[in-house]
C-alpha cells in the first residue's frame, strides 16, 4: 500500500470514528462500586441502566441512543474529581450523572464549574451543595428539609418527642454534618431538648459505651446519622441494653433493605425518604423491575432506595431537556450543546416516578417527603408531605 492509500485509509477511519461518535448522545456516569459507600451506591448503577435501556428502546434522544460512559470513585472524593475531568475532557460527554455522595459531589462539582458541563449528583443531599453554581443541579431533596418534615410529623401524630440524643458517624461527610449541625438545629427548632451529639467511628465494632451514655438520659428519641450498617450496630446495641424509645433518621439510611438488616431491633424505627413505590403505577413498575434486575446482578434489594429512583428520573429529565434544546451529540458542537443543556434546565418542570410537575428552587428540585416506619417487619408509609412550591 502506497503513502496516498495509507493516508486515505486513515482519513476514512477518522471519518467513520467521528460519524459513529456523532450518532450517540454521550452521558457520563460517576459511580461507586467499592469502599464504604458500595452497599448503598452500587445498586444505583442498575437504576441508571434501566433508564438508559428504556430510553434507547423508545428511540433514544432525538433519534440517537445514549452512550453511557462510567467512572468508579471507589468512595474516594478525590477520585470523583478525576472522574469529572476524564469524562468531560477525554470522553467529551454532554452531561454527567453523579457522583453518588455529598462528599464526592462537593469536590467534583468544582470541576463541573471549571469545565462547564452539567453535573447532577444522584444521592448528594447536603444542604447548600449547589448554591452559587451554574453547572451543578440536583434532582434530590436536602437533608434539612426532609428531616424537618419527619420531626413535624412526629409532633402532629402525637408521638412523644420532648427529648432526644444524637449519634453520628464522625468521618462520613453527610453523617457528620447531619449529626453536628442539621439535627441539633432542627431538634431545637421543633422544641426537642437534646444532649451533645455523640460521635462514633465508621469501623467501630463496640458501641456499648455510646449506648450506655444514651441510656443514662433515656430520651424519647435517638436520632442516628449514619449509613445503614453503622446505624444497625447502634440500634442493635441500644436495644440490647434495653432502650425502648423511638429511633429516627433522615434520608441517610432510608433504604428498604434496613428492614432485614436491623431485624426485630429495628421495629418502630422512622426515617424520611424522597421516593415511595406506591406513588404511581410507573413508580411501582420501576420498583418491581429494579428489584428483579438487581437480583440478576447478585444484589439483594427489598425495594428501590430514593437514590435509585432519583438516578432513574435524572436520565429522563436529561432526555426531556436535551430534546427541548435539540442536542445532536455532534463533537464539533460539544461546548455549544453543553451550554444549551444547562440553559435548558432553567425553569424546567418534570414529572417522573418521584413526583408530578417537579420544579426547582435555585438548582435543587422540590420533592415530596415520605415518612417511613418499620412496622410489623415491613417498610410502610406512615405519613407524607407535599413538595414545596417553587418561587
Amino acid at each position: 500500500m502506497n503513502v496516498k492509500s495509507i493516508l486515505a485509509a486513515g482519513a476514512l477511519a477518522l471519518l467513520a470514528s467521528t460519524a459513529w461518535a456523532a450518532d450517540t448522545i454521550k452521558i457520563g456516569n460517576i459511580v461507586v462500586t467499592a469502599g464504604f459507600l458500595k452497599s448503598v451506591g452500587e445498586p444505583t448503577l442498575t437504576a441508571v441502566d434501566i433508564a438508559v435501556d428504556e430510553i434507547n428502546a423508545a428511540g433514544g434522544i432525538n433519534g440517537k441512543p445514549i452512550e453511557l460512559i462510567r467512572f468508579d470513585t471507589g468512595s474516594d472524593p478525590k477520585q470523583a474529581s478525576v472522574g469529572a475531568r476524564k469524562l468531560a475532557q477525554d470522553d467529551e460527554v454532554l452531561a454527567i450523572v453523579g457522583p453518588f455522595s455529598s462528599g464526592e459531589s462537593a469536590v467534583a462539582l468544582n470541576d463541573a464549574e471549571r469545565l462547564k458541563v452539567l453535573m447532577m449528583p444522584t444521592s448528594a443531599s447536603a444542604p447548600g451543595l449547589t448554591d452559587g453554581r451554574k453547572y451543578g443541579w440536583r434532582l434530590t431533596e436536602d437533608e434539612f428539609k426532609q428531616f424537618g418534615r419527619l420531626l413535624k410529623s412526629l409532633k402532629a401524630n402525637g408521638i412523644k418527642s420532648d427529648t432526644a440524643e444524637i449519634v453520628y458517624i464522625s468521618e462520613e461527610v453527610v453523617s457528620n454534618a447531619a449529626g453536628t449541625k442539621l439535627y441539633p438545629a432542627l431538634l431545637k427548632e421543633n422544641g426537642i431538648t437534646h444532649g451533645d451529639p455523640i460521635p462514633v467511628q465508621y469501623k467501630s465494632f463496640d458501641m456499648s459505651a455510646q449506648a450506655a451514655q444514651i441510656l443514662a438520659s433515656n430520651p424519647d428519641l435517638v436520632a442516628i446519622a449514619a449509613l445503614p450498617e453503622s446505624a444497625s450496630k447502634v440500634i442493635g446495641e441500644l436495644r440490647r441494653q434495653g432502650y425502648e424509645g423511638r429511633i429516627i433518621g433522615s434520608q441517610i439510611f432510608a433504604d428498604p433493605n434496613v428492614v432485614e438488616l436491623f431485624g426485630p431491633e429495628g421495629e418502630g424505627t422512622m426515617v424520611v425518604a424522597g421516593f415511595w413505590r406506591g406513588f404511581s403505577p410507573a413508580s411501582e413498575a420501576f420498583n418491581e423491575k429494579f428489584v428483579a434486575e438487581t437480583a440478576k446482578r447478585g444484589i439483594k434489594k427489598a425495594g428501590a432506595h430514593h437514590s435509585d429512583a432519583q438516578a432513574y428520573d435524572t436520565l429522563f429529565l436529561l432526555k426531556q431537556v436535551m430534546e427541548k434544546v435539540g442536542t445532536t451529540g455532534d463533537p464539533a458542537k460539544l461546548e455549544e450543546e453543553r451550554e444549551a443543556i444547562v440553559a435548558g434546565m432553567e425553569g424546567v418542570r418534570f414529572s417522573g416516578i418521584l413526583g408530578n410537575d417537579i420544579c426547582f428552587n435555585g438548582h435543587d428540585a422540590e420533592l415530596p417527603g415520605y415518612i417511613i416506619e418499620i412496622k410489623n417487619g415491613e417498610w410502610t408509609k406512615f405519613d407524607s408531605a407535599p413538595a414545596d412550591k417553587c418561587e
